[in-house]
């Protein structure tokens, strides 16, 4: 159902925002294709208190309009409604960035709010990696040159302190 947007009360214990450029960036996407909202309607209690899309109402009255398209979620209890505030905002799944990138220009990705990395200029990574690790070889050799074996092994468990940590990972593969 559309109603006017001043019949809706926002929710004071959203815990949910959006800030500055992300949430220009959703009023500019309100603005541009306003038809999306019939689709994704703002959900309310039967107070017209926002349980979903507290920060699209936010956007909605910034981009400046009159009613928007709601959906009333009557007879829920306190229970439920709390926990739709927080399952509506959870973001569950993850981007298949090769379809994005094959699909879609990221400029064009970007506009629309999602955040896609891009490199500043071009980088050859696997020229990269291959001389970061060859670095790291070489230092690693230097290590075991400077070095007793009683400072190894002191070196050696502060190594196996990082377990599970990025760190680790590549220095265990660089110490075999």
């Amino acid at each position: 159902m559309k109603v006017k947007i001043n019949k809706i009360f926002s929710n004071e214990n959203n815990p949910r925002v959006i800030k500055d450029y992300k949430f220009n960036q959703l009023v500019k996407s309100i603005k541009e294709f306003p038809e999306m909202l019939e689709k994704r309607p703002i959900v309310v209690d039967e107070d017209m208190t926002v349980l979903g899309g507290n920060m699209r109402l936010k956007a909605c009255r910034e981009a400046g309009l009159k009613e928007v398209h709601i959906e009333i979620a009557e007879g829920w209890s306190d229970v439920q409604k709390e926990q739709f505030i927080i399952k509506d905002n959870v973001g569950f799944g993850e981007w298949d960035w090769d379809i994005l990138a094959n699909d879609w220009q990221p400029e064009e990705l970007k506009e629309w709010g999602l955040d896609v990395w891009q490199p500043e200029e071009d980088v050859n990574f696997d020229d990269f990696f291959e001389n970061t690790i060859s670095d790291v070889k070489n230092e690693k050799n230097k290590i075991l040159l400077e070095y007793s074996d009683d400072d190894f092994e002191k070196i050696k468990k502060i190594f196996n302190s990082l377990k599970g940590s990025k760190e680790s990972i590549v220095l265990n593969a660089l110490m075999k």
